[in-house]
């Protein structure tokens, strides 16, 4: 007899998918496996210091990818989820400076994904969620965060995404459709349980509905 194999799905992505992971884990049992860059234990210390399974920004998620390979210690994954952009954006207030400028940032982004195609059947780019200047800069004053680069970054993203024929899941404009931002985040950048339920259900969903169309019959094998 026949029997569907469970596409693997394995996320790379910074505290905002650490957060809403459980959920998606949840949301896609029966359908699909699921891991993750690990330890959340870790990453949970401190969401703003990117150690265990924080991604942090694109220069790291490149080395954990490069590294990876060069060890050949990452498994291959049917869907490789991949989001950077939040640490890339933290900026020194005193000199104005972001943590990875535009240029670098665009750069990392080729190479991720010349690596990433090593250890992903289907490489999927999520979007970097919203930030807001007043709620992040009046919370958080060892560095900045600001809008308008979120956006930069995204057009970025964008960019590079759809010139290598990446799918791109917009977690940003779905999480901005959820409310105003005094409701959505819990502290100055992460979000409301409630807003990491839904972010997973829509990421959820769309896995769902792309792997419908996409079948993955080549999975199928003889018990």
């Amino acid at each position: 007899m026949k029997t569907m194999f469970k596409p693997l799905v394995f996320v790379i992505g910074d505290s905002i998918s650490i957060q809403y992971g459980p959920f998606l884990e949840k949301y896609l049992k029966g359908r699909f496996l699921y891991a993750r860059k690990t330890d959340t234990g870790e990453a949970f210390e401190n969401l703003d210091i990117p150690q265990g399974a924080n991604g942090g920004d694109s220069s790291m998620v490149l080395g954990y990818l490069k590294y990876n390979h060069d060890k050949g210690q990452l498994a291959e994954a049917d869907y490789l989820l991949i989001n950077c952009g939040l640490h890339d954006i933290k900026t020194n207030p005193e000199s104005g400076h972001r943590q990875i400028p535009p240029a670098l940032y665009r750069e990392n982004l080729d190479k991720i994904l010349s690596f990433a195609s090593h250890f992903g059947r289907q490489i999927v780019w999520i979007r970097t969620t919203p930030c807001d200047d007043k709620i992040h800069n009046s919370r958080q004053q060892e560095f900045y965060r600001f809008k308008r680069d979120v956006e930069e970054y995204n057009r970025i993203a964008d960019e590079v995404m759809n010139y290598r024929a990446v799918p791109i899941v917009d977690l940003f404009n779905f999480t901005e459709t959820l409310g105003f931002e005094a409701v959505l985040y819990s502290d100055h950048i992460h979000f409301t349980v409630h807003v990491q339920k839904m972010q997973a259900a829509f990421i959820a969903g769309w896995l769902n509905s792309f792997n419908q169309q996409y079948k993955w019959s080549k999975y199928e094998k003889t018990v």
